[in-house]
């Protein structure tokens, strides 16, 4: 129960024992009341008080409450309490969420609540393998919290048996539909039963969640908290302008002056995540980047240092942060700002929590005011504008080290009482500034002498802090469990640095935000077909043939978007009827022929279609050689004929774009092709 705080004292007067509702409120079984006194808390939220008296009754719940409210332990309680079934050994709740660490983590929490009742809970998700899960299943599961991805292909390999679920979660709707999950949530609802109980969690309620809930649920009620968007409005906001210059070397600035305690620091490429930590390592600032290509092991590695307070600043794309459920937080940072408000709001959530002070700190650009405007309009949220650090500001910052650095030096220490005496008298002499300066130059200019430099040694000490330890009871899900599948462990890692490098060549570059839900098809009711109409549903067409790689992230829709970009993370089902996709940007609508030319820069480096035509055009190419360009955001793919190939490598060898040297290849052929 991760989202639970221990209860505080109130302002005004002295608390009494009724302030704070306990959980005697919950008519909870003496099972669920000893795990939950075992961790330490005293008083539901309110959210857990909503849920858990309709979710007893069976009724389907739609509920709005801002991120980090108790969500979890809201479906959880009632979960573990009465709806499974502990004599009955199948799965009985299927939980759905968007990443495989809020997998995790929702699996961790019920297995915490239902330590004494014997419910066995199993978590599956993508780039964990799938030999264990299987067996976890097979041997008695009742509850499976996972991903969209892998419980499709649990479904579709016969591994999972829905016919037993008689409830459905969906933690984090809003995310799940933002991320293009739709089709595989569609796509699942048809294999589970039609009597079953649906319990939706979102932070808001767009009209895409209120159109799936009405097409998955029967009669759902509707419960309406404070969304995140309530929780934004009481945290401070503030945005830096960027003019022109490095942006990362001016977040490191806005570091120096800020001096957050911990943060989250969003950027909107996985590249980024790697080069902002990295600048913030060089600085000395205890930092680590979080992606979709980081090895699982890895990632729980990172996570668990997050969750614990034991990390100072976390940079990671919307993505990968989306499983991140920490309270301790004290500032959130855009080193890159939000392409919508949405994005925004939820960013911005993961700060001022249980009722602690929080700061969101965006940097801007020119082509972002324009995001920041719609973000004033949409949720009225106006942030101080603040100017860049000074060369006055940062000399202040210097300062400010080395009275800390005397400070942390001198705390322990017992001064005598006759120094104490003269200090004082000093400190009312009219002399007493060039006294002082006299006395700090004799230490500081000693120190020098030997080699030492202050003000360096104070800003590394202010860099090195960590922030403070976490209390337990704020990270039970690090807690041991009572109930665990066994996973083995994952293989030896390759360095960070070594996958970095072979990622930037991999054929199909991975995409840096996930595909929106098409707004006008989400929630339809599937069209008919064979098999509707009697019996069990057949899920969608493209669902019988799809056959992911085991080991692969699942943190992505497998159904192919009308108009989306391929994706190279796992094979795709075939096109939709009636749907056909195009390149992403090109200079000519001619059917592709020939050879595919693997290009590494992309939108996000500026190139467009016309540039790498211009490219090949003074390689000696005539126009009528060169085939369909795509652009896509992180690479580009050029149409060749056969015998023009090594040509077309030649013509970009040597090149740059911009400060990026261009390396083209022949790209590889997608599983399937003929």
């Amino acid at each position: 129960m991760s989202d639970n705080q221990p209860s505080t004292a109130r302002s005004g007067p002295p608390p009494g024992p009724t302030d704070q509702p306990s959980f005697d409120v919950l008519p909870l079984s003496p099972d669920v009341r000893q795990a939950i006194d075992e961790l330490g808390y005293t008083s539901p939220t309110p959210v857990q008080i909503a849920v858990y008296e309709p979710a007893l009754r069976g009724a389907s719940l739609v509920v709005q409450a801002r991120t980090g409210t108790g969500k979890t332990a809201a479906f959880g309680m009632p979960l573990v309490d009465h709806l499974v079934k502990r004599n009955v050994r199948q799965v009985q709740a299927l939980v759905l969420t968007p990443t495989r660490e809020l997998a995790l983590q929702v699996a961790r929490e019920i297995d915490n609540l239902g330590k004494y009742r014997g419910v066995k809970v199993v978590p599956v998700y993508g780039g964990a393998p799938m030999g264990a899960q299987i067996e976890a299943l097979a041997s008695g599961a009742q509850v499976v919290a996972g991903t969209p991805g892998r419980v499709l292909d649990h479904l579709r390999r016969k591994t999972l048996d829905p016919s037993a679920v008689r409830v459905l979660i969906l933690d984090e709707a809003d995310e799940m539909l933002s991320m293009g999950f739709a089709k595989e949530l569609n796509a699942i609802v048809e294999t589970l039963p039609k009597d079953r109980q649906g319990l939706y969690f979102s932070a808001t309620i767009p009209p895409d969640v209120e159109r799936l809930a009405r097409a998955h649920l029967k009669d759902p009620e509707f419960i309406t908290l404070s969304s995140d968007a309530v929780g934004a409005l009481q945290i401070t906001h503030l945005v830096y302008l960027l003019q022109g210059g490095d942006k990362r070397q001016e977040l490191v600035r806005i570091l120096e002056i800020e001096d957050p305690e911990s943060a989250i620091i969003f950027c909107n490429t996985k590249d980024e995540t790697q080069r902002v930590a990295e600048a913030l390592q060089n600085r000395g600032y205890d930092a680590d980047w979080l992606n979709g290509d980081l090895e699982q092991r890895e990632r729980e590695r990172i996570m668990t240092r997050t969750r614990e307070g034991k990390l100072r600043f976390l940079v990671a794309t919307d993505v990968a942060a989306r499983g991140i459920d920490v309270s301790h937080l004290t500032h959130v940072i855009n080193a890159d700002f939000p392409e919508s408000a949405e994005q925004y709001v939820h960013r911005t959530g993961r700060t001022g929590r249980a009722g602690r002070t929080g700061t969101a700190i965006s940097i801007i650009g020119p082509k972002d005011i324009g995001n920041l405007y719609i973000l004033r309009l949409t949720y009225k949220i106006r942030p101080l504008e603040r100017q860049l650090p000074s060369a006055g500001e940062l000399k202040t910052r210097q300062e400010t080290d080395l009275v800390d650095m005397f400070r942390d030096a001198f705390a322990s220490k017992v001064a005598h009482p006759d120094d104490i005496a003269l200090a004082r008298r000093l400190l009312t002499h009219p002399s007493i500034e060039p006294i002082l300066a006299g006395l700090l130059r004799d230490h500081l200019g000693a120190r020098e002498a030997t080699g030492q430099d202050p003000k360096t040694e104070a800003a590394e000490a202010r860099r090195a802090k960590n922030p403070r330890p976490v209390p337990l009871e704020e990270v039970p899900e690090a807690r041991p469990a009572a109930v665990r599948p066994a996973v083995p462990s994952a293989p030896r890692l390759e360095s960070r640095a070594a996958r970095a490098n072979r990622a930037t060549l991999r054929e199909g570059q991975r995409r840096d935000e996930q595909p929106r839900e098409e707004r006008d098809g989400t929630g339809a009711k599937p069209a008919e077909g064979p098999g509707r109409g009697r019996g069990r549903r057949v899920p969608h067409a493209s669902f019988a043939t799809w056959e992911p790689t085991a080991e692969k992230d699942d943190d992505q829709p497998i159904f192919r978007e009308v108009g989306a970009p391929e994706r190279a993370r796992m094979p795709e089902p075939p096109p939709l009827p009636g749907t056909s996709e195009g390149p992403v940007t090109s200079s000519r609508h001619e059917p592709e022929t020939g050879v595919q030319l693997f290009v590494n820069v992309g939108r996000r480096d500026g190139a467009k279609a016309s540039d790498l035509q211009a490219m090949l055009e003074a390689a000696g190419f005539a126009r009528d050689q060169i085939g369909p360009i795509r652009v896509r955001d992180r690479n580009s793919f050029i149409s060749l004929p056969k015998d023009a190939v090594e040509k077309g490598i030649a013509a970009f060898a040597g090149k740059t774009f911009g400060s990026r040297g261009i390396v083209a290849e022949v790209a590889r052929p997608r599983p399937g092709d003929p």
